[in-house]
């Protein structure tokens, strides 16, 4: 059976484990050929220090029904960016997705520490992690990807324009790194629109990460257990939903009625018909403002 991304070439940029992983997966799920690139291989760890490496998110690539490359890579180097795109362009010619999903930053930052209390060499770490490595990432990769006509970006961030535009997100690092991923989606529209590309800001909701599991010590089988002691858990999503609205994204021929825009992983599974593993649609960023945000007893009752 063909499917909808055969012959298709995508780079992750950030997929050893959470949504860059689930991402991956969905896109080989569709027929890509998958490149995964990060600093966390089976024979080195990064700064996480955690189990997940690439070679296992290319060898599940694979598995789900594309093929997955692992290339590490620091996205902080231009030097290797430049050497993985120039990879790329030799063994396949063409690059058809780009999802920027390095993120890097979960021990860096501080919650509600203002910018005079938190550390000033993690919070200009967290901005080069979550910024820098888009900006580099996408200077080198976007003229392979410009080279056909009809290639995606996606720009991967927490939180909607609309929802950070009115809400402070966790920190000043914080919140000033995921507002530019918003703006850097906008402004790639602007510059790829008019050369037959597509530029999306997309935001996964509540995810199951591994990391996020491990903080609530649960794992995906038995994830419910964590809602006695954090009740709006029950609107969260695995990381392969986020991969969905990728891979729908990237087989759309309409595409570019998206372009410059920010979407979520529930909102396009409204739009595309897609859900999560289990069969639902948890649309997380509707239900933040509607019942978390708003005070309301957790209820995931026509949000899911």
């Amino acid at each position: 059976m063909v499917k909808p991304l055969d012959g298709k070439v995508a780079l992750v940029a950030g997929a050893s484990r959470g949504a860059g992983r689930g991402i991956a997966v969905e896109l080989g799920a569709a027929g890509a050929t998958v490149y995964v690139t990060g600093r966390s291989t089976r024979q080195q760890r990064s700064e996480y220090d955690r189990p997940e490496t690439l070679e296992d998110t290319a060898d599940m690539v694979t598995e789900a029904g594309g093929q997955g490359i692992a290339v590490p890579t620091d996205h902080l180097e231009p030097a290797q960016v430049k050497a993985l795109v120039d990879r790329i362009d030799k063994e396949q010619g063409r690059l058809d997705v780009l999802v920027n999903d390095i993120w890097g930053g979960e021990k860096l930052f501080a919650w509600d520490a203002p910018v005079w209390e938190h550390d000033l060499d993690n919070g200009l770490r967290l901005l080069r992690l979550a910024v820098d490595t888009h900006a580099i990432t996408s200077h080198h990769a976007l003229p392979l990807l410009l080279r056909h006509p009809g290639g995606l970006v996606v720009e991967m961030t927490d939180g909607t324009a609309d929802y950070n535009r009115d809400t402070y997100r966790v920190s000043f690092f914080y919140d000033l790194a995921k507002a530019a991923v918003l703006r850097m989606a906008f402004a790639l529209g602007h510059e790829l629109g008019p050369r037959g590309a597509t530029a999306v800001a997309l935001t996964p909701g509540w995810l199951r990460s591994e990391i996020m599991l491990d903080v609530f010590g649960v794992t995906e089988d038995n994830w419910r257990d964590a809602l006695d002691r954090v009740p709006h858990f029950a609107i969260s999503e695995t990381p392969r939903y986020v991969g969905r609205a990728v891979a729908a994204l990237a087989a759309d021929p309409d595409v570019a009625r998206h372009n410059g825009t920010s979407l979520s992983s529930g909102g396009l599974a409204q739009v595309y018909g897609f859900t999560d593993l289990d069969g639902s649609r948890p649309d997380a960023w509707r239900y933040l403002v509607e019942v978390q945000d708003a005070g309301k007893p957790a209820d995931t009752t026509g949000y899911r």
